[in-house]
């Protein structure tokens, strides 16, 4: 008799957390003040949180969460959402990956996207976040990894961001998130070719899909991100 394994937590890709679902309590303080956060949890998995000054107000706030490439590389991405998200009043959380890269690439979905949805819950349960502006971005294996998560979690991501991506590997798709790809046309690392490819491919699909190309290296380019991202606050 062959004996079925039971499939891991998250190896389906499936986030649990919602905003809707996890309405935090009112409360007179924040659970952190504005600023810049280094929060660990059990595990030793580390994150970190920006709280903009805007959360003195216990207004609903926008949610970016950055995912950075191989070996903690953000290619100039972190410091870019950092000035957005202090100046147009968004939580932002950049969680590290458990090994060099994500565990997609290392086999399959687990660990890091458990991790990543603890996150989101502990973030959620705190903060009253708004629903309609919750996004996912990242750069090099962080744009893949953001694509593939996204994709398979639209009813949470409203909009993608993928900078210079090599890959995405959703298992399944959920909801239509708008998409965003932007690659430089002198990647040493991943050709460009493989973002427009994604973009013509999403798009081909029925995605609202944006994708520019740059002048650049395997990094994220600093007025084409910018753009971006104002593009989510003026929504």
């Amino acid at each position: 008799m062959s004996i079925t394994a039971a499939p891991q937590p998250y190896s389906d890709g499936r986030l649990h957390a919602h905003p809707v679902r996890l309405r935090p309590g009112l409360a007179a303080t924040l659970p952190l003040p504005p600023g810049l956060h280094k929060l660990a949890f059990p595990g030793g998995r580390h994150a970190r949180l920006l709280v903009p000054a805007q959360a003195l107000h216990h207004t609903a706030l926008p949610l970016l969460v950055v995912l950075h490439g191989a070996g903690g590389q953000h290619g100039g991405g972190d410091a870019i959402a950092l000035a957005h998200a202090t100046r147009h009043g968004t939580l932002l959380l950049l969680p590290d990956a458990q090994s060099t890269s994500w565990d997609v690439l290392r086999g399959g979905y687990g660990a890091d996207l458990a991790f990543i949805d603890r996150l989101l819950v502990w973030t959620m349960q705190r903060y009253e976040i708004d629903a309609d502006a919750v996004t996912i971005g990242g750069f090099s294996d962080g744009a893949s990894y953001a694509l593939s998560v996204g994709l398979m979690n639209g009813e949470l991501f409203g909009d993608i961001l993928a900078f210079s991506p090599g890959f995405m590997a959703p298992l399944r798709r959920s909801g239509m998130p708008r998409v965003f790809i932007a690659h430089g046309t002198q990647d040493p690392v991943l050709s460009v070719e493989r973002g427009k490819a994604i973009a013509l491919r999403l798009a081909g699909e029925g995605y609202d899909v944006r994708y520019a190309e740059f002048d650049g290296a395997h990094l994220v380019e600093p007025a084409i991100a910018h753009a971006a991202l104002r593009q989510l606050a003026a929504r």
